[in-house]
């Protein structure tokens, strides 16, 4: 009977959970008292549970993973305000031009997401950008945040192997892989998730024409006179260079340094070095711009704090979920659900990502009590890690984007854009598409093996 009362516990707090977060209330308090609620249904003490597995939880989070969002973080700021991403972006706008708008956004945006830089910073950096091409193009402002999402919430944080990104770092703490694991399902999974929600993307810009949609300028929106400033010509490459120092370095040396015998880095420490090359080799080549460097500094971590503490905290609430008698039923539901651990896994990381509105806090919450079933069942089946790493990076994706989510609640608030307005083209191509391949690939996949 406890349970089943448990059991019922832990949904009560993941809907709370979602309904707070939906409404705009901070994760730093919402997390810890749907924590509560957690333990009042699973009989545990309030006070205890609190102290020691949610304050547990989000500190062990926070001591591992402090150092690649503090470093990412201070990355992106460089990047943004020396312009050293303004000009990649435009020097790419430039090239693509108006005539294929919706490309013109999300390449810039794929292309900095796969180097490190901050979903957070791509926004503000792209959506100036973007709005001045749609505005060329003609083509409604209220199609943007879809591009945008498309371009910066996904593939390149997830699917594509060796990316940088916090999503596709996590799951080698708990399967021994690299960055660059399952890279041919990698491979698939972006070409199933990119070519699908482009087409969407551009063929809601053809229904917009159709019935004679035009342009409509947000009356909130200023152009800064920075924006249109013309930098040196060679000025775009100090936004590309640093991008594929931090790629070649997470992937790259790594194994060069094994190969010689000279150290042998885990992930976490590989993303470390590459986003320090990525800061080291981005203010050398903006050294002219030295008085930017220290505010960007600044900025980048101060930044950090937030970013980290809202992923932790989520972290935090699933350390106590996982103690509740009502868990062990919710786990023996998962593990023994039709299909294979692939799937199994692609479920509880899509659930547990939307009901935190976070794709590394719902992703962390589910490897951290899963993780080891899995992996002593891989190693039974004589499946590679590598397999459940993509799987878990891919399924993050997906949910995650649901309208509480934060990097949602930012991108239509740089918009000046409503959920009505445009949280449509976000959900479709940053949430249903990736939620239908993620789990249909783990299921098919997990067929043949």
């Amino acid at each position: 009977m406890l349970e089943i009362l448990s059991l019922v516990g832990i949904v009560v707090g993941l809907v709370l959970l979602m309904f707070l977060a939906y409404k705009g209330h901070s994760i730093i308090w919402v997390a810890p008292v749907c924590a509560a609620i957690v333990a009042v249904f699973g009989g545990l003490n309030i006070l205890q549970a609190y102290l020691e597995e949610y304050i547990g939880g989000t500190a062990a989070y926070i001591v591992s993973w402090f150092p690649a969002f503090f470093l990412g973080a201070v990355y992106g700021k460089i990047m943004d305000l020396t312009g050293s991403a303004r000009s990649l972006a435009n020097k790419l706008i430039n090239l693509i031009g108006s005539k294929y708008a919706i490309l013109a956004v999300v390449l810039p945006c794929l292309l900095m997401t796969y180097g490190g830089i901050s979903l957070f910073v791509v926004v503000f950096v792209i959506y100036p950008m973007g709005y001045a091409i749609y505005r060329e193009a003609d083509l409604p402002r209220t199609l943007l945040p879809g591009a945008i999402a498309f371009g910066a919430f996904g593939i390149t944080m997830t699917c594509i192997p060796g990316t940088p990104q916090i999503q596709n770092i996590i799951p080698t703490a708990y399967y021994g892989t690299t960055a660059t694991a399952a890279p041919i399902m990698g491979l698939i999974a972006a070409v199933l998730i990119g070519v699908p929600g482009y087409l969407y993307l551009e063929w809601r810009a053809r229904q917009a024409k159709k019935a004679l949609q035009h342009f409509v300028e947000d009356p909130k929106y200023k152009e800064s006179a920075a924006a249109s400033l013309e930098q040196p010509k060679w000025h775009w490459l100090s936004g590309l260079v640093p991008l594929l120092v931090v790629v070649l370095m997470l992937n790259v040396l790594p194994n060069l340094l094994r190969t010689y015998n000279i150290a042998d880095l885990t992930s976490s420490q590989a993303i470390v070095v590459s986003l320090l090359g990525g800061i080291a080799v981005s203010c050398l080549m903006n050294i002219h711009q030295f008085k930017f460097l220290l505010p960007a500094i600044n900025e980048g971590a101060n930044g950090s704090l937030p970013a980290i503490m809202n992923t932790a905290c989520a972290v935090g609430f699933g350390s106590v979920v996982k103690i509740v008698p009502g868990f062990a039923l919710l786990k023996n539901a998962l593990l023994n659900m039709p299909g294979s651990i692939l799937f199994s896994e692609a479920v509880a990381v899509n659930v547990l990502a939307g009901a935190t509105g976070s794709a590394s806090g719902g992703m962390s919450i589910a490897l951290e009590a899963l993780a080891p079933q899995y992996l002593e069942k891989a190693n039974e089946m004589g499946l590679s890690p590598e397999y459940l790493h993509r799987v878990a990076s891919i399924s993050s994706g997906g949910l995650d984007t649901l309208p509480h989510n934060g990097a949602v609640l930012t991108l239509l608030a740089v918009s000046n854009c409503t959920h009505k307005e445009s949280y449509l083209d976000i959900f479709v191509t940053s949430g249903l598409i990736p939620v239908i391949v993620s789990l249909g690939l783990s299921f098919i996949w997990g067929l043949f093996i």
